[in-house]
């Protein structure tokens, strides 16, 4: 994956994703992961920056591992 920003800094090496970037890394469709945020405001993964929430990457992965079976 060598998906990069505008700075340059890749996917793999960000501490916060947009919903756009995570569900890209992820692989995750981008509605299924607003729909999963929508559902669980509150989780440790979300950074809320006013009304636009980004994915904690490592955290994510965590939520990920620990929780989900399928998506």
């Amino acid at each position: 994956m060598n998906k990069t920003n505008k700075y340059g800094i890749p996917l793999w090496r960000k501490y916060i994703l947009s919903v756009q970037e995570a569900s890209e890394y992820f692989h995750i469709g981008y509605k299924k992961l607003r729909k999963l945020i929508d559902e669980h405001p509150e989780e440790e993964f979300i950074l809320w920056n006013g009304t636009r929430p980004q994915i904690k990457r490592k955290l994510f992965e965590q939520y990920i591992d620990e929780k989900l079976t399928a998506i």
